[in-house]
C-alpha cells in the first residue's frame, strides 16, 4: 500500500511538471502584421490556412503612418489573445515586430521578406543605400509625406509571380508609406531575447536579397528560401505557413532555441 501511495504522488507529480511544461511552451496564436503598401488582406491564404489548423490567427490592420502607432495597434491584438503568440511581420511589418516583440506572449519572431532594424534604427537607414547591383523600388516623390510606388512598374517591383489583373488592382488600390513611419528609431529590438526565422524571398525587387540575408543573420535567425516575389504571401502562402509551422514546432519542443542568441 505505501508503494502504490508513494507512485501514485510520484506520478501525479511529474505528470503535473509534464503537463505545465507543454501548457507554457504551446503556441495557441498567431499574429500576422502587414508591410507596406499593402494591407491585412494579402494575408488572406496564410491566415485560412493557419485557421484551419486550429490557431488563433489575429490580422493587423496598419496604417503604415507612424512606426510607434502600428506598434501600438500591434500589441492591442497581442493583448486581445491568451496563451503564446508567434508574431509574423512581412516587409516594413518587419519593423512593427521587432518593436512589438517584447510583448510577455510572443514566443517568436517570424520575418517574412522584412525588415530587421537595432535599436536606434529607422526603415529610412535600413533601406537608404542598397547595393549597387540590386533592384530599386520604383519610388515616386512623397505626397503629402506619403510614398507611392509606381503603379506602371508596381507588379514587376512587387508581385512579379502572381496574376497581371491582381497585381494590377494591388498597384491601384496601394497604401500611402508614411514618411513619419519610415523615420521613426526603433524602441527596442525583440530578436535581441527572442528566437527568430526569415523567409528569404530569391526574386525579390524591393527588399534585396543580400540585404534580406544580412538581416537574417543580424537577428541570428533560422533561414529558409523560397523562389518567390516580394510578395510571397500571395504567390507562395504554403512556404511562408511552412516556416511558420517550422517555427512553432521548435518553439514547442524547446530545441536548437539557445544556439540561436
Amino acid at each position: 500500500m505505501k508503494y502504490l501511495i508513494r507512485t501514485t504522488l510520484i506520478f501525479l507529480m511529474f505528470g503535473s511538471m509534464t503537463a505545465t511544461g507543454a501548457s507554457d511552451t504551446k503556441i495557441s496564436n498567431i499574429v500576422l502584421v502587414h508591410g507596406a503598401f499593402v494591407d491585412g488582406s494579402s494575408w488572406q491564404a496564410v491566415h485560412r490556412s493557419l485557421s484551419e489548423k486550429g490557431y488563433a490567427v489575429r490580422v493587423v490592420q496598419n496604417s503604415t503612418q507612424s512606426l510607434s502607432e502600428d506598434v501600438e495597434n500591434t500589441l492591442e491584438a497581442l493583448s486581445s489573445l491568451t496563451g503564446k503568440t508567434l508574431l509574423v511581420g512581412h516587409s516594413y511589418g518587419g519593423a512593427v515586430i521587432t518593436n512589438a516583440g517584447h510583448h510577455a506572449d510572443v514566443a517568436g519572431l517570424v520575418y517574412v521578406a522584412a525588415l530587421v532594424p537595432d535599436v536606434g534604427e529607422s526603415v529610412a537607414q535600413l533601406i537608404s543605400t542598397p547595393p549597387q547591383d540590386a533592384p530599386k523600388a520604383p519610388l515616386l516623390e512623397p505626397i503629402n509625406g506619403k510614398l507611392y510606388l509606381d503603379a506602371t512598374k508596381f507588379a514587376q517591383a512587387f508581385a512579379a509571380d502572381i496574376s497581371a489583373s491582381q497585381a494590377a488592382f494591388m498597384a491601384d488600390s496601394q497604401s500611402g508609406f508614411g514618411l513619419k513611419a519610415i523615420n521613426e528609431k526603433t524602441q527596442t529590438a525583440a530578436w535581441k531575447d527572442k528566437p527568430s526565422w526569415y523567409l528569404i524571398t530569391q526574386k525579390d525587387n524591393m527588399v534585396p536579397v543580400i540585404i534580406q540575408h544580412n538581416m537574417a543573420k543580424k537577428a541570428s535567425a533560422t533561414k529558409q528560401e523560397v523562389n518567390s516575389s516580394h510578395a510571397v504571401m500571395l504567390s507562395n502562402p504554403h512556404a511562408v505557413v511552412n516556416l511558420i509551422m517550422s517555427a512553432v514546432k521548435t518553439l514547442e519542443s524547446g530545441s536548437n532555441l539557445t544556439s540561436q542568441h
